[in-house]
Parts: C-alpha cells; structure tokens; sequence
C-alpha cells in the first residue's frame, strides 16, 4: 500500500490523518489550527474604514479591495501547503486524499505546487474537521488503496 495521507480541513482547521491498511481504522498525525480564521471582520482589521465626501454632500464608507475572513484563509491554505509540500520532499507520503468545504478546497488547489496536485487521488468538498477519526473514515471510499 502507498503511504497514504489524508487531509480533512477548513479555513480554521487542518488534520492529517493516515492508515496502516487500505481499510484500516484512521490514525492522526497532525492537527494544525488557524485562530485568525475564528476573528470577526472588526478584530482582524485594525481600524474602520475612511469615509469619502462625495461633491454633492453625501458620503460613502471606503471599502477594503480584499475580504479579511478570506485573506486569512488563503494564508492558511498556504501554510498547509507549504506543510505538504515539505512534507512530500522528506518523502512522508505518496498519495493525498483531502476533504474540505468547497470554498477552502478552491484555496488550496490554487496553492498546492504541481508535484502535490499529482498526488491527490480522491477529493471531497464537506465540512468535517470537527468529527472523530471514525466518522471522517465513513466519508472516505472502503479501500484506500485502490483510488
């Protein structure tokens, strides 16, 4: 059997889990999180937006050009993959199986290098990081090795 990682994640979550045999109970060895991901907008951004006068009196609030929920996601999706990339070049896995919520599966595909996308042989987009090992197991297909 390849050595298998699975990857379950969100924008405030990242589990690593792999198993000994292709049907085998899901061990896990790494448990990252992201507390950023949990802020609101208002303890993210250090100040409120500016506001502009407009020539007739009026005014309008000045927006910022980037989200900041999803600015912090995308710098938690880049630090999972950088993870996994290290991790392939020591040679820990050979193949990846992730789960994440659609939004975050986007933002990883957009950061994982091209060596990594090769690995990846099974995706789901769910929202289960805060299940147990055995209930992640169920969302996956019975054998791991035949993907």
């Amino acid at each position: 059997m390849k050595l298998t990682w699975i990857l379950v994640a969100d924008s405030t979550r990242a589990r690593i889990f792999t198993a000994d045999t292709p049907s085998s109970p899901l061990e896990e060895i790494e448990d990252f999180s992201h507390a950023e991901g949990r802020l609101h907008d208002r303890e993210i951004t250090s100040d409120l937006p500016g506001r502009i006068k407009s020539v007739g009196g009026g005014g309008h609030a000045f927006e910022q050009p980037t989200d900041p929920k999803k600015h912090e996601a995308d710098n938690f999706s880049h630090h999972v993959a950088q993870f996994l990339e290290d991790a392939h070049n020591t040679n820990r896995f050979e193949q990846l199986l992730i789960v994440a919520p659609p939004t975050f599966l986007g933002l990883l595909r957009n950061q994982l290098p091209e060596p990594i996308k090769r690995l990846v042989c099974f995706e789901l987009d769910k929202e289960i990081t805060r299940q147990s090992a055995a209930e992640i197991r169920q969302h996956l297909p019975e054998y791991l090795s035949n993907l």
